[in-house]
């Protein structure tokens, strides 16, 4: 088995947790020669979010050498033991306590990850608190380190399909208290990076793909259950979760002063309709359909990441053969909708 991800070393499937924690968190030669070149350890806070393990872990086997310790409150068992089994040092830590951020491990470099966004209409002050607060605190704790911090495609304006999408200076005009918050996030991240001249950049993440949850996981159930597929958004930008890793990582060498947006998805905007009609052809079912294709989303442009970083390393249909395998054998899922289809900001 190689240690470094390339589209040649990609397996025809995956069959169990074990093998897709081993390729979501496998570093691509990119990720190495890069990490290689940024100096000091990482610290990953917010940790024990689904994409935090195999970032993490990622971080961990470009360079060995390099402390990489995760951050969170850990209330999920058994995670904070496999992380150690990993090589991850971990710190048990309430973000929202601002005594307690100040006690946490000095590091050049920080992933922040923390956030709140399912269940954001249920209680948006709580959202508010995660989303703006901590950031504030992050920000200013760790003033002298490089900030990568995560965003999300959100906080765009809806564009036109058929014009790619937005880049990077499009400014936000966010709908909804999630949106909202998440451009408080980015703001405060921005205030600290101005007035301490922090280095950072600002992940605005698509749709990263992994066989538990995902747009692709989303469609292939409904396809396979027999359950319309909602076409009002009827596209969407999608990455392998360990491809979207790699860059995100990445990007700690392509930090810049001030800190400064990046999109991170797939090089396409990808069609749900055809997205369903390849699983339906997969599972021998026709897909039903429900609605018609609006000419508007939340659509951005990755030209930026594909200048930086290339093309990922694992193809949209690929991802498809994978996803169908996992969930025509009942292998085990997250339970988290991505609910990508929704258009009116409430999560």
């Amino acid at each position: 088995m190689t240690d470094r991800l390339t589209f040649e070393t990609l397996p025809d499937h995956i069959r169990t947790e074990e093998e897709l924690e081993e390729l979501i968190s496998r570093p691509t030669q990119g990720l190495v020669d890069d990490l290689s070149q940024v100096e000091g350890d990482i610290v990953v806070l917010g940790v024990a979010g689904k994409v935090g393990p195999s970032l993490a872990r990622m971080a961990k086997r470009a360079v060995p050498s390099k402390r990489v310790i995760g951050v969170a409150r850990f209330s999920e068992p058994g995670l904070r033991e496999q992380l150690e089994g990993w090589g991850i040092e971990t710190v048990r830590c309430d973000l929202l306590d601002s005594a307690a951020v100040a006690e946490l491990p000095k590091a050049a470099n920080v992933v922040y990850m923390a956030g709140k966004k399912f269940g954001t209409n249920d209680d948006p002050s709580f959202a508010w608190a995660m989303n703006t607060m901590v950031p504030a605190t992050v920000a200013s704790y760790y003033r002298d380190s490089r900030i990568v911090a995560f965003s999300t495609l959100c906080v765009y304006p809806f564009g036109v399909v058929a014009h790619n999408g937005w880049d990077e200076r499009v400014q936000p005009k966010p709908v909804g208290d999630y949106a909202n918050s998440c451009v408080g996030r980015e703001r405060a991240f921005e205030y600290g990076s101005r007035r301490y001249g922090t280095p950072g950049r600002l992940a605005r993440l698509n749709y990263a793909i992994d066989l538990r949850y995902g747009v692709l996981h989303d469609i292939a159930g409904w396809v396979y259950r027999g359950e319309p597929v909602k076409l009002a958004t009827g596209h969407a930008s999608v990455i392998w979760q360990g491809d979207a890793n790699a860059q995100i990582l990445r990007c700690l060498k392509q930090a810049t002063t001030p800190t400064s947006p990046i999109n991170i998805g797939g090089p396409e905007q990808a069609s749900v309709r055809a997205i369903a009609h390849a699983f339906g052809e997969i599972f021998g079912r026709e897909p039903i359909f429900e609605g018609e294709e609006q000419p508007t989303g939340w659509i951005n442009s990755t030209f930026l990441a594909q200048r930086l970083f290339g093309y990922p390393n694992v193809p949209l249909s690929r991802m498809i053969d994978w996803v169908a395998w996992w969930v025509a054998n009942d292998m085990p899922v997250y339970d988290k909708p991505t609910r990508y289809e929704v258009r009116d900001g409430l999560f």
